[in-house]
Parts: C-alpha cells; structure tokens; sequence
C-alpha cells in the first residue's frame, strides 16, 4: 500500500488522524524511501517512496499505522564528495526527529558512506540489520507545571546523572546509573541538602561513540557525541517494566520539580558524532549533508570544523533552524525541561555571510529563541566560546541569556592558589564581571560564575595535582587544558601528610566561599562538596567508572556541611543575592544595587597603586543595601586574604544601630556566629563573612 500525501507542519514521526504521518527535511535529496521493519528491528519488511518535496521537505501519511512501528530511512541523491554530496541509499539513516532510538552504534566500518579507506567511493554494502533506527512513540502527558527560581536566588549544580548515582550505597542497585536512580529520594534529598536551586543535567540525548574510543573499550561518557537530538539516552533507561527512556526521563524531572528544583539541561546543537568527512554515516550525512554541516568553502569533501569534533550543524540554514528549534520546544512541552545550556555556544550563532561565518548577536537561532513563545521565557546559558575564527564571545550574548565565565574562574584559581591575581581583578570578579556583561544591557546574574566545570580539574584535583594526569584516555596525556592555575601543595596527587591534607582543605573551602559569594549565578560542579577526585584526569570525557563516579562511601560530610552553610547565608543574607549591580559609594542618586566599598586591610582608603600590585592584594568589601531597615541585616563583610601570609585586619565600622558578627570563616569552616573582633589577624588563603547584627532587633 503507497503512502498517501501527509502534511508538512512537523518534522519526523507522528501520530495522527488514524495512522502516522512522516516528514524529512531533505531539500536536496532525489528521492526518499521510508523503510519499516518487524518487531525485532532488524528485518526490513516494507520500503515505502515518500511525496515531495514540499519546500524540501519529504512527506506521507501511513494509514493504521501505530505507535511502535519501527522505521528509518533511504535518501538517493548524487554520490559526489567533492561537492559536498554524500548520498547513498545502501545505507539506513536514522531520523533526525527521532523520539526513540532503537539498536546502538558499534563503530563497525558497514556504517560507513564511503568504501573504507577510500573516501571517494561509495560503499555498497546495505547496514539495515544493525543501522540505528527510530520508533514511533506516543506523546507524553501534558506537563503540569513548571518551577520558577529567582534569577537572584539561583545556585547552579552541574551533574552527570550517572556519575551521581553509580555508586551511591542508598539508592538501589538495579536503579543506579538511571534516569530513575537520579529521581530516587536519596539522591534529591542530597541536592536538598545543600541548599542548590537549579540542577543542570549533562547530555541525555541519544549519542553515538567515536569509533577511536570504543576500539579502546571506551565510550563518550559526558555525551557530547549526540546523534538523535530528541531522543533521551537509552543507556540510562533502568529497563523497569511499563517505562521506556522518554517515560523515566519525564519521571526524573517531575521529581526534581515536585520538591522545588529546577531543571536545566545540557545540549549539544553545534555538531554531531558523525564526526568528520572520514566518519559513519548514520544519520544527516546521509540525508542532506550541504545542507545540515558546515562544509569547508574550498573543498566541500571536508568540513568546518570550529567544534574540535569533526563537524559543525548549519543553524544559517531555516530547515536546519526549524529541526533544533522544533527539539528544544519538545524538551520543554513533553518533559518540562526548564532551561537550556548549550554547549560552544558561538557555532550556532555563526551567521555571516563571509566565509567565516563571523559569530552575530543576532544570528537566526538566537533571534529565533527570542521571539518563541514557549522558550523566550526559559532558562539560556552559553558556553561562549569555541575554536573558531572569533570564537571566544564572552559577554556578546543577548539580554537575558547567562553565559559560563571563564575569568572568574581563573581569576579565583589565581588568587587564592597562585597569588598573582590583582585586588582590581579579584574585585572585579567578586562584583559580577560588569567590565564584561554591560551594566546598562546585562542582569547581575548574567555572569556564571565556576571555579571547576566538568570540563577540567575537579576541586579536590585542582589542590592535589601541578599536571594532568590523563593518560587512561589514549592519547599519550596530551587531550585537556594544560593551563589549570592548579597546586599540588607540595606532593603530587594523593597522600597521607596530614599537613598538606589540612591546606588543601582550607583551599577547597576558600575558593568555594569566595564562588558562592560573588555577585551573579554560582555553579557548583557535583562532587565538589564531597571531596571528589578524579585521580588528576582533568578531561575523563571517556572515563564510565570509577574515576568519574562520584565516591559517596569516602564523601567529607564535614566539607559538604560547610558548602551548605555557605549556601544558606547566600540565601539569608539579601546584599549577597542582589538583583542588580552593585554601586560605587559615590554614584549620584539612589538605586536598587547594593552599596559596595572596598578597602584594604587595615580600613585604608585604596588609592590607583593599591589595586594594581599583584602580591599585595587583601581586601575587605563591604555591602550595604540600598534601603536600610533598622531591624534587619542590610550589610555584610568580606574579609579576603589570598596572600600567602597571615595578614592583620582593621574592619570598618558597622552601619548605625548595628555590630559585626561573625557567620563563616574558611580558615577552619566554622561558623561561630559571634561578634567580629575590632582587630583580628587573618590566615593565609582564606576569607571571612560577617553581616550586620541590629542592636535593636532584641528590643
């Protein structure tokens, strides 16, 4: 039976008016076969010639068809590499709509385009048996609800949901490393625990490993590899009886909501585990390739590459536009994701029109995301920055958007661990970054502000090791940043010295307070608080074990207990969780920002020199909000030594009516919660916090 006419207003599969209708952006492709299989998936039983194209879109309508049917797809078209034309209708693809993915990419060389060794020729062979292949699924439930931090309130905690859960003793063995063990009460009462808002799901999406790595028994554990943008990850489906990855993912985030937390996820539109023009073919290589990729202006066989992974997605193109816009609204209406972060953010915002493709603030994707109705309002965080031509933009993204802040983290590494950070680069950082997100055109919380990501150095790393130690990767330790701004105190990666064990702590508490309190959205990287090592592997993309599994039988209670404190005066403390800028003492006129004055040590006034001298950097900031009620705290106190010697503190008088008391010190991690003394004497590499008592709430 011939597949009728469809319509073409929803790209992939869908259920419809009896029957499934099925679209394929494929503008120049000669031919489309929609191709479906028995249940088993590997016994093609039907190849069906869709309509079109409309607009370049392939389409028809399936009568009786159901939810569960199994298809993929065959695009003909010329075979001509040098133009940047790779179609071959041997090969089986995966639709790039696909809402569940069947089978799973093994590296095997039948999945290529191209005769291996030959990337000139077509190989012939079919891969239909073992191609990846899509389902055709029934919408979720409509989402309820939605959470709503205030941007002033967040608190970020990046987590790799398997990582988490993998070894956590609590949670049970059958759900652990699942979509189902990140939702179990013990896992989220942890997050409840320390205070975070916000959780921030590394990639879910359905990926396909580099062939490199899984010749060496390894995978793209981080998930940066994707290969079916809307479909959830079945590696982390627990397998449950009545659950399927879509239902348990959906599942995952109603717990996460149904207990106050938000829910960011971590996306990956810049490019795809197709890898580059010597990769497999399993999916948009083979439907439209000059059509979904980047392709090198002078020799189309090639691909730009300003990703590092091989490839890079054309959002300039509208098809190619409407496919990510299509995925994240469906992240958004079937499993009520509440935001976006995107990762090398640059690459979908390259939209120029000289061969560079120069990034631009108001590339389509960006001015797309902004006028859409059901994303304007979320959550949008930028990596921003990538390898190519201008690709580090900090600071260049639209109003609204929050982007990761690599200066605030090296400027905190370099402060507190090198010594060579200035007091005027140490208070820039402290007061939100506004010499890079504008004041006038940017929220306080614009800046995210981290001191370890998973990208890099864990905390516990960051104090133990002086080099990467990245060798299990393969690639002769020379993958990762070689710019860390670590220490290793002394001794190289573990040891019993309980000397340098006591520094490195102190260290660990010092750059955590000095992040949590900081003006604009801090990120904490999970396994932070609980003393997390990672052996010195700075980047364990590919590490699925214990390296990157979080260690919840050795977790410092003592250490998580202080980071949840340090969370809990952000949020008590409302100078610390500022809706706006700071301003300076002397600007004219009120405003809703704190008043924010900075001195040195002993209480002097700092002149020009006194911000610029990179060994003599204390400082004391003190807070005042703008409108003071007698009867509650409107100021607090930062006492921040990052030199490398005990240095004498004279604070500044307290506003009228009020006293200093002391809340949290980093030097032990106490929080005694007693008067701050007139004159005190503070260790090295460390900080305290106090805010302002009344002397009449008691009255």
């Amino acid at each position: 039976m011939p597949l009728e006419a469809g319509h073409t207003d929803t790209l992939g599969a869908q259920l419809r008016d009896g029957g499934v209708n099925f679209c394929l952006a494929a503008p120049n492709a000669q031919a489309v076969d929609l191709c479906l299989f028995d249940g088993s998936a590997t016994q093609e039983v039907q190849r069906l010639a869709m309509h079109g194209p409309v607009d370049g879109i392939w389409h028809g309508f399936l009568p009786g068809a159901q939810a569960g049917l199994v298809y993929g797809w065959r695009v003909h078209g010329p075979w001509e590499p040098a133009q940047g034309q790779r179609f071959n209708p041997a090969k089986l693809l995966l639709d790039p709509c696909a809402r569940e993915v069947l089978g799973h990419y093994d590296g095997d060389d039948l999945h290529l385009g191209h005769v291996p060794g030959e990337p000139l020729r077509a190989d012939l062979r079919d891969n239909a048996v073992t191609a990846l292949k899509a389902r055709v699924v029934q919408d979720l439930p409509p989402v309820s609800g939605r959470v709503r931090v205030d941007a002033a309130r967040r608190v970020l905690y990046e987590v790799h949901l398997k990582g988490y859960t993998a070894q956590h003793l609590e949670i049970p063995a059958g759900l652990r490393g699942t979509y189902a063990g990140m939702a179990h009460p013990a896992a989220i009462a942890h997050l409840k625990g320390l205070g975070v808002t916000t959780v921030c799901l590394m990639p879910v999406a359905q990926r396909a490993d580099e062939v490199r790595l899984l010749r060496m028994g390894l995978s793209n554990y981080w998930g940066y590899s994707p290969i079916a943008w809307n479909a959830p990850e079945q590696r982390y489906w627990s397998g449950a009886p009545g659950t399927s990855p879509r239902s348990e993912f959906r599942a995952l985030v109603d717990a996460l909501h149904a207990v106050g937390l938000e829910v960011i996820l971590d996306v990956v539109y810049n490019h795809t585990g197709e890898t580059d023009e010597i990769g497999p073919t399993l999916s948009l290589r083979g439907i439209d390739n000059a059509t979904y990729y980047h392709l090198d202006h002078t020799t189309p066989a090639l691909y730009a590459n300003w990703t590092g992974c091989g490839n890079c997605v054309n959002l300039s193109h509208p098809l190619v536009l409407r496919t990510v816009m299509d995925s994240l609204r469906g992240w958004v209406v079937e499993f009520g994701v509440d935001g976006f972060r995107f990762d090398l953010a640059p690459v979908l915002a390259r939209a120029g029109t000289d061969r560079q493709h120069r990034f631009e603030a108001n590339a389509p994707f960006l001015m797309a995301v902004a006028q859409d109705p059901v994303l304007r309002d979320r959550l949008m965080v930028a990596e921003p920055w990538d390898i190519g031509p201008g690709g580090y933009q900090l600071g260049a993204f639209p109003a609204g958007w929050l982007e990761w802040n690599d200066r605030f983290r090296d400027t905190q590494r370099s402060a507190w661990l090198q010594h060579h950070a200035t007091r005027a680069d140490l208070a820039n950082r402290l007061a939100g970054s506004a010499d890079v997100f504008s004041p006038t055109q940017r929220g306080a919380h614009s800046s995210v502000n981290l001191v370890t990501a998973h990208d890099g150095f864990t905390l516990m790393d960051l104090v133990s090791y002086a080099q990467r130690h990245n060798e299990a990767n393969g690639e002769n330790n020379r993958d990762g940043h070689g710019h860390n701004l670590s220490v290793n105190n002394g001794v190289e990666g573990p040891t019993g010295d309980g000397e340098v064990l006591a520094r490195r702590l102190r260290q660990r508490r010092v750059l955590l307070a000095s992040l949590l309190w900081s003006l604009g959205t801090p990120m904490l990287l999970a396994g932070d608080e609980l003393g997390h090592s990672q052996g010195g592997n700075n980047n364990a993309y590919c590490q699925d074990n214990a390296t990157t599994w979080l260690h919840w039988g050795q977790a410092d209670a003592e250490l998580t207990a202080f980071v949840a404190r340090a969370i809990a005066l952000r949020h008590e403390l409302p100078v610390l969780q500022s809706r706006a800028w700071w301003r300076g003492a002397n600007d004219v006129g009120p405003g809703p920002g704190p008043v924010a004055q900075w001195w040195g040590p002993l209480g002097q006034t700092l002149v020009h020199a006194d911000w610029h001298h990179p060994q003599d950097n204390a400082l004391a900031l003190q807070l005042n909000a703008a409108s003071v009620d007698p009867l509650a705290c409107t100021a607090c106190l930062l006492l921040c030594n990052p030199t490398a010697q005990t240095q004498e503190f004279v604070p500044p008088p307290a506003p009228a009516g009020a006293a200093w008391q002391l809340r949290l010190e980093t030097d032990t991690g106490s929080s005694p919660d007693q008067p701050l003394p007139a004159r005190l004497w503070l260790p090295a590499q460390s900080l305290m916090l106090a805010s302002a008592a009344s002397l009449f709430a008691a009255l």
